[in-house]
């Protein structure tokens, strides 16, 4: 076993840690980084509100949020609570003494627990089974998909407002690879929003134990471990359940932890191929998750072993563009019609002055205030290093999540994220949960996490 993997958590003593010489200065800190966030979010509120009643162009009743308020409880509130109390109390013990295996299985069912109760806040049928059939969602076009082929090769044909028989938003707005994993589901017997919400939720909650992965195979076994309670208790869940991107989340995300592995010299060719097949998936859900890249290039820069497992991570990335090419998608065509088709509709009327900032309020809301702390201490890491990004175990951790920050970064600034990114962004956004291991105290931030996370579903009822 590597000798980083068999240290009870000894990083976290050396003078390479990311706590401050003064842990009274460093809360301090914490708490302006924080207050600072609650003030972003209070003004994307207030502004927002005020540019919409005046010219309605913000498209959200609830902004920065695509919300409407409704305080209500439901099913799935007693069962909140004491998952939130559990993981609060009992959470960093848990992560702390479990064997490693188990210790992925718990927080994988304890994820499961959490997102499942939070969609269920909102009862089954509004929580879960009507979430993907809305008139915008992926089931909607199930049966035009009665014959695949025939359907991709006509699919950009389709794909703007004024075409005849346009998709709905969403299968407009994505590469055809999520609409055909929901048809495959129907298939298979497991048609309908239930079947669909439940694999979304299913799946989506496994991104937890992918991060977990590549934190310790990057960073060390001990910083995965302090980090586990926070990527099982955050507000993203509430999004997780139910929307395609908690999908999307889990594909990216097992795409790069499976490119962790391979370089760090675990199995290279059988991750590293893995990995290429997830990748070349990911850009068949979404177009915006090229920008994995970024994390992926953090990843490789990361690695002991960054060359060996590059052709074989190759081979597996074309896997998938060649199917949807053979079969007649035109990647590059379609997207060119869908930045059309995104200022035909909400997308060339929502202001880009306001949305490229209050963007930054929804990622506030799904990370929570214990991720905002902690991205502050990831900064202060890096300007500790002052460039030397490969070392110590602190010093990668950090770079593995800025590179996602980096990432949102980018897609903010395309102007092709305006609103909704509370949902559009949960495959970058649970990268930045992993800085949390470097919070003292994590049963006051878990805290705050599930609080602000109860206030949202309890509070709001979400567009997804």
């Amino acid at each position: 076993m590597h000798r980083d993997l068999r240290r009870d958590p000894a990083p976290l003593r050396t003078k390479d840690s990311a706590r401050p010489r003064g842990p009274a200065s460093g809360l301090r800190r914490d708490l302006y980084a924080v207050a600072a966030a609650a003030l972003l979010v209070l003004a994307a509120a207030l502004i927002g509100w005020s540019i919409q009643r005046r010219y309605g162009s913000l498209r959200v009743n609830w902004p920065p949020l695509l919300a409407h308020w409704e305080p209500h409880t439901g099913p799935g509130t007693p069962a909140a609570v004491l998952v939130a109390a559990a993981v609060v109390l009992h959470g960093p013990a848990l992560a702390r003494r479990l064997a490693w295996r188990p210790l992925l299985a718990a927080v994988w069912a304890a994820a499961l627990a959490w997102t499942w109760s939070l969609a269920l806040i909102d009862g089954w049928h509004r929580g879960v089974a009507e979430q993907l059939t809305t008139r915008h969602e992926y089931l909607r076009a199930i049966d035009r998909f009665g014959d695949i082929p025939a359907t991709l090769r006509d699919f950009t044909a389709h794909i703007l407002i004024d075409a005849p028989d346009n998709w709905p938003a969403h299968v407009a707005g994505h590469p055809p690879g999520a609409t055909v994993t929901f048809v495959l589901l129907d298939r298979v017997g497991l048609g309908g929003g239930g079947w669909a919400g439940a694999f979304c939720i299913t799946v989506g909650t496994t991104a937890a134990v992918a991060i977990l992965c590549a934190v310790r195979a990057l960073a060390g076994e001990s910083w995965a471990r302090r980090a586990a309670p926070f990527l099982v208790l955050t507000p993203a869940a509430v999004w997780v359940g139910t929307s395609a991107d908690g999908y999307f989340t889990a594909v990216t995300a097992w795409a790069v932890a499976l490119l962790a592995l391979a370089v760090t010299g675990h199995r290279p060719r059988w991750t590293g191929l893995a990995s290429g097949l997830l990748f070349g998936l990911t850009v068949y859900l979404s177009y915006g998750l090229t920008l994995f890249a970024v994390p992926g290039a953090a990843v490789l820069l990361l690695g002991r072993d960054r060359l060996r497992p590059l052709p074989y991570a190759a081979a597996g990335f074309l896997v998938v563009p060649a199917l949807f090419t053979a079969l007649g998608f035109d990647w590059w065509e379609a997207y060119r019609l869908l930045v059309t088709r995104y200022y035909q509709g909400a997308g060339g009327v929502r202001p880009y002055g306001y949305w490229v900032w209050a963007n930054f309020a929804c990622t506030v809301l799904i990370i929570g205030p214990a991720s905002v702390a902690a991205l502050r201490r990831c900064g202060g890491v890096l300007l500790a290093r002052r460039g030397r990004l490969t070392g110590p175990a602190t010093a990668r951790l950090a770079l593995l999540v800025l590179s996602a920050l980096l990432a949102l970064l980018i897609a903010d600034l395309s102007g092709m994220s305006k609103a909704e990114t509370e949902r559009i962004w949960l495959p970058f956004a649970f990268w930045l949960l992993p800085a949390c291991a470097l919070l003292p105290g994590p049963r006051v931030w878990l805290a705050g996490q599930a609080l602000l996370a109860l206030l949202l579903n309890h509070l709001l009822v979400t567009g997804w």
